[in-house]
């Protein structure tokens, strides 16, 4: 029974994070879009301001898999 149990989380794990890491690696592309300066104006500081609050985002997420920690939702400002 609890090799059954294991299995199940298993294939629930894998199934759930599967979705969940591809949905992060399109809003990355969709976000990646917005580089084009054709169609968009942003500084520097903006830029630095989103892929440091994306760094700490996976630190975080880095750390609550190694120290069991839940992580927060926070939300991003310019």
């Amino acid at each position: 029974m609890a090799k059954r149990n294991q299995t199940l989380k298993r294939d629930r794990f894998t199934n759930v994070a599967g979705r969940r890491v591809q949905k992060v690696l399109d809003s990355i592309d969709s976000l990646s879009k917005c580089a084009n300066r054709n169609n968009y104006d942003f500084t520097n500081e903006d830029v630095t301001k989103m892929i440091k609050v994306i760094k700490e985002k996976v630190r975080l997420l880095e750390s609550s898999y190694t120290s069991n920690t839940k992580t927060t939702k926070n939300s991003f400002q310019f």
